[in-house]
């Protein structure tokens, strides 16, 4: 039986909380269970607040139903597992950057190739976030740590329709041509944050 679930992680917690002697301890005993080194995809669609109000809620349920349908399988084509899915948000990891770096890249081609067929009102624009580092795993529920969070970041505010973006660590860890990105500072609640954007297919 898998120990790195909820359940486990809570118990973990409370025993913590109530034994403030044993931090480290306890700490270690978390780290050990469920910390995995991951690359972390981040989709989000463009315009939920936008098509919802003008077209309503079914209409963008299919549209995110439509959507899974593409890019599913082409996270698990580049070696991606799907973590958990948040009303147009898509988490995955992969072995390394390079990987989902691919995955995003023929997801956004093949969005765009599917939005060629269908109405205005169907199409579908991603914006994606990566990022790569430590993160407290619950198997196929949910992750925490900071790369996680900085790839949210990234994914569901910071890019544009139709853009990736990396974080400096998934920068640095990327094996790929490093010359089709380029360096963007962000500043954000006294935060400041580098990313870097894919500016050329490859």
């Amino acid at each position: 039986m898998k120990t790195n679930n909820r359940t486990n992680l809570e118990q973990l917690l409370q025993e913590r909380n109530e034994n403030p002697q044993r931090t480290a301890e306890i700490d270690a005993k978390i780290n050990a269970t469920f910390r995995q080194e991951h690359t972390i995809l981040v989709m989000d669609m463009s315009g939920f607040s936008r098509t919802t109000v003008r077209y309503g809620i079914i209409h963008f349920l299919a549209m995110i139903h439509r959507m899974h349908g593409i890019v599913k399988p082409i996270i698990a084509e580049y070696g991606g597992t799907v973590v958990k899915e948040e009303a147009d948000n898509i988490f995955a990891v992969f072995p390394d950057v390079k990987s989902a770096v691919e995955s995003a890249i023929e997801s956004l081609k093949q969005t765009v190739a599917v939005n060629t067929t269908l109405p205005p009102d169907m199409d579908i624009y991603l914006c994606i976030g990566i990022g790569c580092g430590d993160v407290l795993m619950l198997e196929g529920e949910d992750m925490y740590g900071s790369e996680f969070n900085l790839a949210a970041k990234l994914g569901e505010d910071l890019a544009e329709r139709g853009e990736i973006l990396l974080t400096s660590a998934a920068f640095e860890k990327f094996e790929g041509d490093k010359q089709d990105w380029e360096r963007i500072d962000f500043s954000i609640s006294g935060l400041d944050l580098v990313a870097y954007k894919q500016v050329s297919s490859t």
